[in-house]
C-alpha cells in the first residue's frame, strides 16, 4: 500500500510539474478566445492578455492587439486604424512589442512632425484569416475611431476570401470560444489529435461567384468609409513566398491583382505593392517565417514603406 501512494504521489507531482511548465513556458491552457459575430463572422474576445512560446499578446476593449484606447481620438494625437489578417495582427509568434503596429508607431515618432502631434496611436484591427469582407464588417461595427488615417494590409490569398463565417468559432482547434480545463489538454489535443473536420466549411469554401469582385468591392467601400470620416486612406499588399523569383504569381493571381490596381488607379487609392519591393531584396526568403507570414526582416520592411507613406500625407490634427 505504501508502495502505491509513493508511486500515486510521484505521478501527481510528475503532472503538476508538467502542467505548470507547459504554463509558464509555452502558455498552453490560457489561448486567445474567439467571439462569433453575425456580421463579421468572428473576432478576438475583448479584453483578453496572455503569453504564447514567451510572446505577449494584448487584446484591448474592442478586440483590438493593441493597449487600451479612447473611442475618439485625443487631441493632438495621431491615430492610424490598421485593418488585416494575421500578418498585420502578429499571430502568437510574435511578441507585442514587435507587431507591425507597434513598429509603426516606433516610426511614426521619429518621422512625423512633432510640433503637430504629441502622441502616436497605431491601432490594430486584425484576426487571422480576415479578409477585406471581414475587415469592412468590422469598420461599419466599430468605426474608425477619430483615426486621420486607415491603413488596409492585405495579401494575395485575401483577394480570393469567403464571406465572413463564425463556423469555426468553438469547433476548429485555432479559434476556440474557451479555456481549457488544463494545459496538458490543450497540448495534447493540439499536437496529438487529429482535429476533427467542420464539415460546415466545405460550403463556405466553395463559394460562387466572383470572389475578387466581392473582396474589391469590400476594399472600395473601406475607402469610402475612411473618406466620409475625414481619414486618408492607404492600402498595402503583400505577396505569397512563393510569387517570388522567376515563377512569380499565378494566371488567376495576375488576373487579379490587374484587378487590384485597375480598382486603384480609378478610385484613386494611395497603394503599396510589396511583390517588386521584396523582389528588388537580394535574398526575398528571408523575408518570410513560412510561405505567407512574415519574419522580423520582413515585418521591418514592411513597417518602413508603410511608415515611409504615412510620412508623405499630408495630415491634419
Amino acid at each position: 500500500m505504501k508502495i502505491v501512494l509513493i508511486v500515486l504521489a510521484v505521478v501527481v507531482g510528475l503532472v503538476l510539474a508538467v502542467e505548470v511548465g507547459l504554463r509558464l513556458l509555452f502558455g498552453f491552457g490560457n489561448p486567445l478566445i474567439y467571439i462569433a459575430d453575425e456580421q463579421i463572422g468572428y473576432l478576438l474576445a475583448p479584453n483578453q492578455r496572455t503569453r504564447r512560446f514567451g510572446n505577449l499578446i494584448e487584446i484591448n476593449q474592442y478586440s483590438m492587439r493593441s493597449p487600451k484606447i479612447t473611442e475618439t481620438r485625443p487631441e493632438s494625437t495621431l491615430r492610424v486604424l490598421l485593418l488585416g489578417d494575421s500578418i498585420a495582427n502578429g499571430g502568437w509568434w510574435t511578441d507585442q512589442a514587435e507587431t507591425l503596429s507597434a513598429m509603426m508607431t516606433q516610426q511614426l515618432q521619429s518621422s512625423i512632425d512633432g510640433k503637430t502631434f504629441k502622441q502616436i496611436e497605431v491601432l490594430n484591427a486584425s484576426a487571422n484569416s480576415w479578409c477585406p469582407r471581414n475587415e469592412l464588417a468590422y469598420l461599419k461595427q466599430f468605426g474608425t475611431f477619430d483615426a486621420q488615417v486607415v491603413v488596409l494590409l492585405i495579401n494575395t490569398d485575401d483577394l480570393f476570401g469567403t464571406a465572413p463565417t463564425s463556423i469555426p468559432v468553438g469547433r476548429d482547434r485555432n479559434y476556440p470560444k474557451q479555456k481549457p480545463p488544463l494545459a496538458l489538454v490543450e497540448a495534447f489535443s493540439r499536437y496529438l489529435l487529429k482535429p476533427p473536420p467542420v464539415p460546415e466549411m466545405k460550403a463556405v469554401n466553395a463559394e460562387s461567384g466572383d470572389r475578387v469582385g466581392f473582396n474589391l468591392k469590400a476594399i472600395q467601400e473601406i475607402q469610402t468609409i475612411a473618406e466620409q470620416k475625414g481619414a486618408r486612406f492607404l492600402l498595402a499588399m503583400t505577396p505569397l513566398k512563393r510569387e517570388l523569383g522567376e515563377l512569380g504569381s499565378r494566371d488567376y493571381e495576375l488576373k487579379a491583382r490587374v484587378r487590384l490596381i485597375d480598382l486603384t488607379q480609378n478610385q484613386h487609392i494611395a497603394y503599396i505593392d510589396f511583390l517588386p519591393i521584396f523582389n528588388s531584396k537580394e535574398q526575398p526568403e528571408n523575408l518570410y517565417r513560412d510561405h505567407i507570414h512574415l519574419s522580423p526582416q520582413g515585418n521591418q520592411l514592411v513597417n518602413e514603406e508603410i511608415g515611409r507613406s504615412l510620412s508623405q500625407l499630408k495630415m491634419q490634427n
